[in-house]
């Protein structure tokens, strides 16, 4: 089978849009992405999060030439759309937004996401009109390169300590009339909250994020009208969990049963062995 190309998988993204619900899971590096493809995930989204402690960073740490490379690494390596965790853009301006953007459109990614969070705790989010604009320069770099790349525009509020659905709401809408094609608001709870934003800005597609053990179920979720459902750091920190379990009994209590529930060599082995015959033979 042919390795598929950029364009395929951003004309097969555009496609999972269009109706239905599908999960979008988070690798943070090229093992767990190639891992993820092969249980049958049919997209991919990097994490920041995820990314930035395997690089022993903090989440938001990680500079525009590092998050390029990571993207087109996890692009390269993979048959299925990635949609490109891009922070807020890498620029203090809309200017700047634009050409990262630039960049990130040539890793190969099928999406990409920009926030409204400016890294500030004391300004946690730009300006409504600041951030419309940072949208809209996204979108122009998008249609400049003329590659069919998916943007989501993301508010961040609930976030960074302003859990004010109105003005997600009202956001969401402003990006999406400056080009956002799909919408997305992490941290929503309730019901309520995700079926008035879905509501909102339809009939473009929304993104919730489920970043922890949750109630909720896919079918739910989709039920309420949810397009794509991602995970944020969730699968880094649960990696990361384990580890930070079995090190702690090791060290603390000179205990070995931390293991237990560590993957077998043998499976992970078959498994990336098998992977890379049948990327050799493509």
């Amino acid at each position: 089978m042919p390795h598929a190309t950029p364009a395929d998988k951003r004309r097969a993204f555009h496609r999972l849009h269009e109706s239905g619900c599908f999960v979008i899971p988070n690798p943070w590096d090229l093992g767990s992405a190639r891992m993820l493809q092969g249980l049958g995930f049919a997209a991919l989204a990097s994490t920041s999060s995820g990314y930035a402690w395997s690089r022993g960073h903090p989440d938001n740490g990680i500079t525009r030439d590092m998050a390029l490379e990571h993207l087109a690494a996890m692009a390269a390596a993979l048959d299925v759309p990635l949609n490109a965790d891009f922070e807020n853009g890498f620029g203090r301006d809309a200017a700047e937004v634009a050409e990262s953007v630039r960049l990130a459109v040539e890793t190969g990614v099928a999406g990409l996401s920009i926030e409204d969070s400016t890294g500030d705790d004391s300004r946690p989010l730009f300006d409504v009109d600041d951030a419309v604009e940072r949208v809209r320069a996204a979108r122009q770099a998008i249609d400049r390169a003329g590659e069919g790349v998916l943007l989501v525009g993301r508010a961040e509020g609930f976030l960074h300590g302003r859990p004010d659905l109105d003005e997600a709401i009202a956001r969401l809408k402003a990006y999406a009339d400056a080009g956002a094609d799909c919408l997305y608001a992490p941290g929503l709870r309730t019901h309520e909250q995700i079926a008035a934003v879905v509501a909102a800005v339809a009939p473009k597609p929304v993104n919730v994020l489920v970043g922890g053990a949750s109630e909720w179920t896919v079918a739910q979720l989709a039920a309420l009208g949810v397009r794509r459902i991602s995970v944020g750091g969730a699968l880094a920190r649960a990696a990361w969990g384990g580890m930070l379990r079995a090190a702690r009994l090791l060290g603390n209590e000179g205990r070995f049963d931390g293991f237990a529930d560590a993957a077998p060599g043998k499976e992970l082995n078959a498994f990336f062995s098998e992977d890379l015959a049948r990327r050799g033979s493509e």
